[in-house]
């Protein structure tokens, strides 16, 4: 029986695994290239969606999670003293831009915006949320609740009560062609709108995603949260920046996505590419807002010593290296590459520094068309890369290499991407 079959057999049938009947089990990793169990090299430009945010292999993290190993303590609890967690601790509230912060560390993404959706209600002493449209902040009872992406909602039922904000889609929806003043200016209007019709006038907050990740790399106009931030204010709501997929440098303009929009979050989520590959996640914020629960919490393996010791490497690394730069100077090879292709089947090239989407269309349309996506997607593993899928309606290619990413191999993808975007637009005029 192959891997695969015996996947199947074992595991539910929502995980969804890429490439169906020929999946690829990835074996080995070095740099930003992985080889399978076929002995066939790749060039990764999707890390585990986003997650192998430094590479494959790199000695400075292994070295880091190799000593702490060697101590023989994998795992105490918080309720003794952790010191890579507190020396990691004291890093993010540096880089957070956040006075005062607190740091509390997770497993996940997933939890630790539960985390951030308890803080918040507890110190609002409310339930209602406002999130957006297109926007995927996890798979737990409550995230899943905050979720504007109908494909990973697999519950209807839920612990909050959720108004939604549009997206700042320019291809279709509310915002569809509008430039980036009056979207800013619907936007705003959209959130009183809200605020006035459809809520009993004592939310706790807004969670949001800078750029939308598994909706696409969809973002609004810098300054957008900012412009939330102003009226959110008036009624003492706080503002979640869901910064799981943005954070670290990932945009090379900023450090933060929300840096983009002249505002500082209440709390801010992180996970992923901190972790490169460790479970790792967390919460900074305010340290009046993060004090907010009322009784003795805990998490049994957030910020364990082996994840807080990867945890430091990464965070030094990413700063010893300036991998922000490296991300901007980089990402601007593939955006340019990919923005000077003409074809009739991209309706879209968006994103900042290595995070970069790609969205589909069928040609003279607006209309997704996923069956092209993953021609594409398909042909992108026939030339040796790897990359992502998304968007609500699965018709955006997702790029998200790690920030150690060289120039040469950036032009090396774009090669194999603009080879496939072209091969699956000649198709489609046959068709």
């Amino acid at each position: 029986m192959s891997l695969l079959d015996r996947h199947r057999a074992v595991m539910p049938g929502w995980m969804p695994v890429y490439y169906g009947d020929d999946a690829l089990e990835i074996v080995s990793g070095k740099g930003r290239r992985v080889t399978d169990a076929a002995g066939r090299t790749y060039l990764d430009f999707f890390g585990g969606v986003l997650t192998t945010m430094v590479g494959y292999d790199i000695a400075e993290i292994s070295d880091a999670v190799r000593s702490q190993v060697d101590t023989g303590v994998a795992h105490t609890s918080t309720l003794y003293l952790i010191r890579q967690q507190v020396e990691l601790a004291e890093k993010i509230a540096r880089v957070s831009g956040i006075p005062d912060a607190r740091v509390f560390f997770t497993n996940s993404g997933t939890e630790a915006n539960e985390s951030a959706l308890l803080f918040a209600t507890n110190v609002r002493r409310s339930n209602q949320i406002l999130a957006i449209k297109n926007s995927y902040h996890g798979r737990t009872f409550a995230t899943m609740a905050v979720t504007g992406h109908r494909s990973w909602s697999s519950s209807s039922l839920s612990p909050l009560s959720v108004n939604w904000l549009s997206s700042a889609d320019r291809l279709r929806g509310r915002m569809a062609g509008l430039d980036d003043g009056d979207l800013l200016d619907a936007a705003v209007d959209d959130l009183r709108e809200v605020l006035a019709t459809v809520t009993a006038g004592d939310v706790a907050a807004l969670i949001a995603e800078p750029i939308q990740g598994v909706g696409g790399f969809v973002a609004g106009p810098d300054g957008l949260l900012g412009a939330y931030q102003k009226v959110l204010s008036e009624h003492g709501i706080l503002l979640i920046a869901d910064e799981v997929q943005t954070g670290w440098g990932r945009t090379g303009e900023h450090f933060w996505g929300y840096q983009a929009h002249g505002v500082t979050p209440d709390l801010i989520t992180f996970a992923k590419g901190i972790g490169n590959g460790y479970a790792l996640g967390g919460v900074v914020g305010r340290a009046e807002v993060m004090n907010a629960v009322p009784a003795i919490s805990f998490s049994t393996f957030g910020g364990n010593p082996i994840s807080a010791a990867a945890g430091n490497a990464v965070l030094d690394y990413v700063l010893d290296h300036d991998l922000q730069g490296n991300a901007k100077r980089v990402g601007s090879i593939l955006l340019d590459g990919l923005r000077a292709q003409q074809s009739a089947i991209v309706a879209e090239v968006r994103g900042r520094g290595l995070m970069i989407g790609i969205e589909f269309v069928r040609p003279g349309t607006s209309e997704p068309d996923p069956a092209a996506t993953l021609r594409v997607f398909d042909l992108c593993r026939e030339g040796g890369l790897l990359v992502g899928k998304g968007g609500l309606y699965g018709n955006v290619i997702r790029i998200g290499p790690a920030l150690t990413l060289t120039e040469d191999e950036a032009r090396e993808g774009l090669a194999v991407l603009t080879d496939a975007i072209a091969v699956a637009d000649s198709e489609s005029r046959i068709a």
